[in-house]
């Protein structure tokens, strides 16, 4: 098997108090995609933030390793430049803020952080805006989207093929995912599955929480986790997601006495 991308052991996490996580235990291999699956409520999202170490989800338990890292040691802007990324379930507009102001900031800082010690790294703006117009065109997103405040007046489609353009031109080497075939129509899936797919390698691992098994037919992911009560109840592959979407949550979750 695969070194891990992504190791989490016994996580527990809270918000104000109330325990959500009750001891997570999932690993993603490196160059795997891996999906999350479960009921509303189970604690899908709050894993999500707290990969990303949100400052309202407390962790009171458990061990997160990135790539061997300790991540939970990690600030917010640690675990980015370590390579993970959140792809948010409602990405937030950013009045003011151009998108490719923003994105050429944050594509500084990642190459910098990629480069060897000592060493600039080469590519400058001229390469940056030549991959960020291809990105935005794969995507079937205007060229005009560069100088629009980021996210403002776009529709949800267009916000989930934004994220994926960030993701194209970041290369982070985990992606957290949460539930970006959210609010896509079928065209739009398509495309955002087809970009994902381009991204796939060795460098690159997934963690993608959906409710819907739509995108996953264009993804062919590695494993598929079911989530309830806040921990992980079963593991398999592409074969179980589509026995959730023929018969629901219910008989699993009597299963595993998580009713």
């Amino acid at each position: 098997m695969p070194e891990p991308a992504l190791e989490i052991l016994n996580l527990h996490a809270s918000i104000e108090d109330k325990e959500i996580l009750t001891g997570i235990d999932l690993t993603v291999p490196r160059g795997e995609i891996h999906v999350i699956m479960g009921p509303n409520g189970s604690g899908k999202s709050t894993l999500a933030h707290t990969l990303m170490g949100h400052p309202r989800y407390t962790v009171t338990g458990g061990e997160v390793k990135l790539f061997g890292k300790d991540l939970l040691a990690m600030k917010v802007h640690e675990r980015a430049r370590n390579g993970l990324f959140l792809a948010f379930q409602y990405p937030v507009e950013v009045p003011g803020v151009s998108f490719a102001h923003f994105l050429w900031n944050a594509y500084q800082s990642r190459q910098e952080n990629k480069a060897e010690p000592g060493k600039k790294n080469p590519k400058g703006v001229l390469a940056f805006r030549k991959r960020m117009n291809a990105s935005l065109d794969e995507l079937k997103l205007a060229t005009e989207f560069a100088t629009r405040h980021l996210n403002v007046g776009a529709s949800g489609g267009e916000k989930k093929r934004i994220e994926i353009s960030q993701m194209q031109l970041l290369e982070p080497r985990l992606v957290v995912m949460d539930e970006i075939d959210s609010g896509l129509d079928i065209d739009s899936t398509k495309v955002v599955a087809n970009a994902i797919n381009d991204m796939k390698g060795a460098d690159f691992s997934a963690l993608i929480i959906t409710h819907y098994p739509r995108i996953l037919d264009y993804l062919n992911p590695d494993r598929v986790h079911v989530m309830a009560q806040g921990r992980v109840l079963c593991s398999r592959g592409m074969e179980l997601a589509r026995e959730l979407e023929k018969n629901g949550y219910d008989w699993i979750l009597k299963e595993y006495n998580a009713v």
